[in-house]
């Protein structure tokens, strides 16, 4: 399982421990696998207690699944126990996304669940746009406009007002509006900004870096920001039209962004499949359809235990 994502630093532990829980069956793994496994067990308190809560909710899965009769033939118990328990642990899965989702929602003042997108008026006039699986809190005091974009991707009208500063807390760190519109969306972490009218400033790893209308930069968590540069606007802000654009894209990174839309966990059967390349405009109101039009184009195939729970193989 060298370079699997469940290895990943870029994977949560949430979703490791659900692909080593899928790929850990008695003889299934490598004397090398075994160890990379027990590695990433201790690595973090947060990836064992991951698989504790995976482990106790799939065993009471397949504790579940009915008996069969003695007459049944070895075959006949195997396809019988594999699909009810697939189709029970899909379904577990989409309770999980059902919890994210309620998560986000307690934690934010506005909040787009997957497959939604939301538009917001602020009480200053500004709006903001917030892309599926998105949320933002609002602290609004007399001497500054702060707002923290805790998941996801939005957009920023800004009203002006030259007395509050109009900021934007992502990933560690800040976006000031000198002007009036931009996109900030974060992932693992990081986040990237896109001005689509005149400019903001970012401060990030005690460095402060100037992004004019058409340019884009982004920073890692306590990193400083990258030099601004010429941005795909279009591309950068197509989800406001419920279009998907990629360009010479990892599957892996297509994969995750139609994760905002779809209500379920795909994996890979190889690590490899995340590093195959993909163009294209997709809808986002249908990411099924998306993903099988990904399939095709790349001849890969997949296998469905309902739409809750994918795997993509070559």
């Amino acid at each position: 399982m060298n370079q699997d994502s469940a290895n990943s630093n870029d994977e949560s532990p949430r979703d490791a421990a659900i692909e080593w829980w899928l790929r850990r069956k008695p003889g299934s793994l490598s004397r090398a696998e075994k160890a990379e496994f027990e590695a990433w067990l201790a690595r973090s308190e947060a990836n064992r207690a991951a698989f504790e809560d995976i482990s106790e909710m799939c065993g009471h899965i397949v504790e579940m699944r009915p008996v069969q009769s003695a007459r049944s033939s070895d075959q006949e118990k195997r396809r019988a126990w594999r699909l009810p328990t697939a189709a029970l642990v899909a379904a577990s899965f989409a309770l999980f996304v059902v919890f994210d989702d309620l998560s986000l929602f307690l934690r934010s003042d506005y909040s787009a669940g997957t497959g939604q997108t939301k538009r917001v008026t602020l009480e200053d006039g500004s709006h903001v746009e917030l892309d599926a699986k998105s949320a933002i809190s609002v602290g609004y005091a007399p001497g500054v406009r702060r707002l923290t974009l805790l998941e996801g991707e939005a957009w920023f009208e800004v009203a002006l007002d030259p007395t509050r500063p109009f900021v934007v807390e992502a990933a560690g760190g800040t976006v000031t509006a000198l002007g009036t519109a931009f996109d900030v969306a974060v992932e693992k972490e990081q986040a990237q900004v896109t001005v689509t009218q005149h400019r903001v400033s970012i401060a990030s790893g005690g460095q402060t870096v100037i992004v004019d209308e058409g340019q884009q930069s982004a920073y890692a968590k306590s990193a400083m920001a990258h030099p601004a540069e010429p941005a795909n606007v279009e591309r950068a802000t197509a989800w406001r039209r419920g279009r998907l654009m990629f360009e010479n894209r990892p599957l892996g990174e297509v994969v995750e962004a139609l994760g905002r839309y779809h209500r379920g966990h795909v994996y890979f059967t190889s690590p490899a499949l995340r590093s195959r390349r993909v163009t294209g405009i997709f809808g986002a109101d249908d990411p099924l359809s998306a993903l099988d039009e990904i399939e095709i184009s790349l001849g890969l195939h997949s296998v469905r235990f309902s739409n809750y729970l994918i795997f993509i193989y070559e």
